[in-house]
C-alpha cells in the first residue's frame, strides 16, 4: 500500500506524469497497490515514453522542413518507396486506402509531389485507367539519408535487446496501443 507522498519543496524536481503529483488521491491514475520504488520506476517508463515521443517529434518535423513536407506528404512517399523496393506498382488507389483519405485528395497530394520533383506519375503497364507512381532519384536518396539513418538507429536499439526484453517491449507497447480512447462524435 503506498503512503502518500509529501508534497515537494519548492525548486524540487518533480514528474508531470507521477500521479502522486497530479492525482494524489488516486482519482484518475489508482496507483494504492504500487509500493514507492514500483511507483517511481513507472513514473520512469512514462519519462523515457515522454522523452522518446519529443525526440520522434523533432526527428520527424526535421525531416519534413529538409524536404519540405507534410507529415501526409513523407507518410505518402514513405509507401511508395516501399512498394518500389518490393517490385509492387503504387497507384494512387493504393495509396488512397493506405493514406485513409479520398482519391480526390490523393490526386491533389500526387499534383504537389510531382509539382516539387518528388514523385513521377508513369502509366500503368496492364491497366490504361490506371496510373504508376514512382518517387524520383533524388527524393529517394534524401529520403534515405534523413529517415533511413534515423530507422536504422531505432532498428539497432530494438536488436540490442534480448528475445524476451523484446517480447515484454513489444506487449507493453501493443499495451499502450490498446489505451487509446475511440473518437469523439
Amino acid at each position: 500500500m503506498t503512503t502518500k507522498r509529501p508534497s515537494p519543496e519548492p525548486g524540487e524536481p518533480f514528474s508531470l506524469l507521477d500521479p502522486r503529483v497530479m492525482d494524489p488521491e488516486g482519482e484518475i491514475v489508482s496507483h494504492e497497490s504500487l509500493d514507492e520504488a514500483d511507483l517511481d520506476q513507472v513514473v520512469r517508463v512514462m519519462e523515457a515514453l515522454r522523452r522518446w515521443r519529443a525526440t520522434e517529434r523533432r526527428m520527424s518535423e526535421a525531416s519534413r522542413r529538409y524536404m519540405k513536407l507534410g507529415e501526409t506528404d513523407m507518410r505518402a512517399l514513405r509507401y511508395i518507396i516501399a512498394a518500389q523496393r518490393n517490385a509492387q506498382l503504387a497507384t494512387p488507389s493504393d495509396l488512397a486506402r493506405h493514406l485513409g483519405v479520398s482519391t480526390a485528395s490523393v490526386t491533389k497530394l500526387l499534383d504537389r509531389l510531382a509539382a516539387q520533383d518528388h514523385i513521377r506519375r508513369l502509366p500503368h503497364p496492364a491497366d490504361r485507367r490506371s496510373t504508376a507512381i514512382e518517387v524520383t532519384e533524388e527524393t529517394h536518396r534524401t529520403a534515405r539519408e534523413s529517415i533511413g539513418r534515423s530507422h536504422a538507429g531505432r532498428f539497432h536499439a530494438a536488436a540490442d535487446l534480448t528475445v524476451e526484453e523484446r517480447e515484454v517491449v513489444i506487449r507493453f507497447l501493443d499495451a499502450l496501443s490498446a489505451t487509446e480512447p475511440p473518437p469523439q462524435p
